[in-house]
């Protein structure tokens, strides 16, 4: 059975966790946390959510710390992230799972953060949230698509709701037109290809598989996607929304691919519903998707339906 965190109320503590890459410039989490606190939020900076250790925030030790100190304490209500980068794969045989199905918590983020989204997920059946972070969204001002479509989600027990991109978002497209049913599951393609064969694999079976990357050559696409086939991922979902794919594609010399054209190649003959361009992800703007909840996919009207509410 899922487990749901409770609404975010105004007024509520939000934690603020970077369980992957440092912050370059902390004045971005001033300002994200400024963004917060206009949204009716109060919010706790991990103790060290700030720290550097290379490529990491800070040691595996630090940032596990912060991760469970977060859900450990009653008044903290939601736990955002940082950033994404590279190091939340590395904390997952570290994290306490009992105390986090204990402690039921809004988690949002998304890319790096795909790791903590699976591994959570099949742990704990809690749902969390592929959606917007400080550094990639708060600190510099989230458009008010990415505001909204947040605030809807995590702000109100309610279901029902279709998201289909703004007039300004990326443009979508019918790879393989149908309908399908089914749970939410998927993140950043380079993490869930990361994590097959390990105790933390996504399980696609009767889902609908969303993806989303940024800054991938089209070779390197076709390997994921192929890598994903070849486990038996890909075939036995319901249905596959590939998101925004930001900055994709070749600029190296010789013979290429467009990204929709290794969409198609790879996704096309599946024989299951699909689309592109959904704005989740790296793009501008982002819908905030409740992972583990029921959803409705339409790939010729190229939307996505929400059946159930995200919280209680």
């Amino acid at each position: 059975m899922k487990i749901k965190a409770p609404v975010l109320k105004q007024n509520d503590l939000v934690g603020i966790v970077a369980p992957a890459g440092p912050l370059g410039d902390p004045e971005i989490l001033s300002r994200g946390i400024q963004t917060l606190n206009k949204l009716g939020y109060r919010t706790l900076p991990g103790r060290h959510v700030l720290r550097k250790q290379g490529y990491l925030a800070g040691s595996d030790t630090h940032r596990i710390e912060d991760l469970t100190e977060m859900f450990a304490r009653p008044e903290v209500r939601a736990v955002f992230c940082l950033r994404g980068g590279y190091g939340s794969l590395r904390l997952l045989s570290h994290l306490d799972y009992d105390l986090i199905r204990s402690n039921p918590k809004i988690l949002v983020g998304f890319s790096d953060i795909t790791a903590l989204h699976l591994a959570i997920g099949r742990r704990c059946g809690l749902v969390t949230f592929h959606g917007p972070m400080i550094a990639t969204d708060f600190g510099g001002g989230p458009t008010a698509f990415t505001r909204d479509r947040l605030l809807r989600v995590i702000g109100k027990a309610t279901g029902g709701d279709e998201i289909t991109n703004p007039p300004d978002g990326p443009e979508v497209v019918t790879i393989t037109p149908g309908t399908a049913q089914g749970e939410l599951i998927g993140g950043n393609l380079t993490m869930i290809t990361a994590l097959l064969g390990t105790s933390f694999e996504i399980e696609t079976k009767g889902r609908i598989l969303i993806l989303e990357e940024v800054g991938e050559s089209a070779y390197r696409l076709d390997r994921m996607l192929s890598q994903l086939r070849l486990a038996g991922k890909l075939a036995g979902a319901a249905g596959v929304i590939f998101g925004e794919c930001k900055d994709c594609g070749d600029n190296l010399p010789g013979p290429s691919f467009t990204v929709l054209q290794v969409l198609r190649d790879r996704l096309g003959d599946l024989g299951i519903p699909c689309f592109y361009g959904l704005a989740i992800g790296h793009g501008r703007h982002k819908a905030t998707l409740p992972l583990g909840v029921q959803a409705t996919m339409d790939a010729e009207r190229r939307f996505l339906r929400l059946e159930e509410a995200a919280v209680t």
